[in-house]
């Protein structure tokens, strides 16, 4: 199947109306396409002519049914009905690989750091003549670009959109790592893994796949088609001594850049070219952030960090750490600190569940539950302030999501940051 053309002749129902699902909405009106219902659960006065009397016979006579990322099977109201007509549920993605192509796509996702190598490979190939457009996961809804024929579409894609996709199918498929992380969504790890491999199935002998080392074994029991390409490590880090971006530099995206490395050589992009864009790169908000130097401290802000295989990252890379952690805990997480206890001087815990997050880590390194972001910043300036350390790094990497007290990572992280600002110039 391809083209819009044919598109027009296919029924869908758009289930879940919220920023995914209008963005279809909006690109089944662009395209003339009209043979569509819409349901959202929770409002019904959204798009009322749209919306059918009868859900459960809707989903019977459509073709396909368009899931928005953040509906659970599981947890829907519907779910009864959902899970009937499972083998026609789609995703925003997969009409993009429905329709006729004239543009390369590169599909990345992973449990960590997909935002910043998106941005990445985005920001070296528009450096270097390629048209990249970059949405998805990331933000922008991969419907709501305007795409055209010599465009290079980057696509960053989350666990939630590739468990109901059905026709991802791109040029270039990447997995960067794999650890615990959602499973409350999708039941156990098995679940959450398969959603990851979605990427690879569709591709033919022409097209790259692109995993690390580690998940060899179960690319190659799938029997996928791809050609497959494991990053060369080493190669990247001999290649980064030449970087002189101080986002770039330290050892926390030295996994994650090995594949944009790998990738660009398959792309053709020369080094000394490469290494130009790389050097004008900024890093993301939220993401490692060091926003504020103030005399001997230094303020990160690493919100995005929702779990503790994330939050590893930033601990293994700094030193001289007063470590803000706490918020909603991921099933299933567990916070080992082997061989980071030495690098954490010490732990504040903040959030709604304190408790868990004492248990793992009050034999290990010495903490103090603070409840808040203020309450957090406010005690590390002092014991800071007693302190006759020439360094000091404030960093609020939380190992947990936001839920409990913020409405997402951004306004923790930006809280984070307008505290910061406002008591180091109180206190240092």
């Amino acid at each position: 199947m391809s083209g819009v053309k044919n598109l027009k002749k296919i029924s869908f129902l758009i289930y879940g109306l919220g920023l995914t699902g209008k963005s279809v909405i909006n690109f089944f009106k662009k395209n003339h396409i009209k043979n569509f219902k819409v349901w959202d659960d929770e409002d019904k006065s959204l798009y009322k002519t749209k919306r059918p009397k009868n859900l459960e016979k809707a989903l019977k006579r459509v073709n396909y049914i368009v899931v928005s990322p953040g509906v659970s099977l599981k947890k829907s109201k519907n779910k009864k009905k959902l899970i009937k007509y499972k083998a026609k549920i789609i995703t925003d993605i997969d009409l993009i690989f429905l329709m006729k192509k004239f543009y390369k796509t590169i599909v990345v996702t992973g449990t960590n750091g997909k935002s910043t190598t998106c941005k990445i490979l985005a920001h070296v190939l528009n450096k270097n003549g390629y048209k990249a457009l970059l949405g998805g996961n990331i933000g922008t809804p991969i419907l709501d670009l305007k795409i055209n024929r010599d465009n290079f579409l980057i696509i960053e894609a989350s666990s939630f959109q590739l468990a109901h996709s059905k026709f991802v199918c791109p040029d270039y498929a990447i997995i960067l790592n794999i650890s615990n992380d959602h499973l409350d969504w999708h039941g156990n790890i098995q679940n959450y893994v398969n959603s990851k491999f979605k990427i690879f199935k569709h591709q033919n002998r022409k097209q790259y796949s692109l995993i690390n080392r580690n998940l060899k074994k179960n690319f190659k029991k799938k029997f996928f088609s791809g050609k497959l390409i494991i990053p060369n490590f080493r190669a990247y880090k001999k290649f980064k001594l030449k970087i002189e971006n101080s986002y770039l530099v330290s050892d926390i995206n030295n996994e994650n850049m090995s594949f944009v490395f790998t990738l660009v050589k398959l792309l053709g992009i020369t080094d000394r070219s490469f290494l130009k864009s790389l050097n004008t790169f900024e890093g993301l908000p939220h993401r490692y952030e060091i926003f504020l130097k103030r005399k001997n401290c230094t303020f990160i802000n690493d919100s995005k960090a929702t779990s503790f295989e994330a939050a590893k990252f930033a601990l293994k890379n700094t030193k001289n750490i007063y470590w803000i952690l706490g918020g909603l805990p991921k099933k299933n997480d567990k916070i080992i600190l082997k061989n980071l206890k030495k690098k954490i001087i010490k732990s504040y815990i903040i959030g709604k569940n304190t408790d868990f997050f004492k248990k793992q880590i009050e034999k290990k390194v010495n903490h103090k539950i603070t409840n808040s972001l203020k309450n957090s910043i406010i005690s590390i300036l002092k014991d800071i302030s007693v302190s006759n350390r020439e360094s000091n790094n404030v960093l609020l990497s939380p190992a947990a999501a936001s839920y409990d007290q913020f409405l997402n990572f951004e306004k923790r992280g930006n809280e984070f940051k307008k505290l910061s600002k406002y008591y180091a110039r109180k206190f240092i």
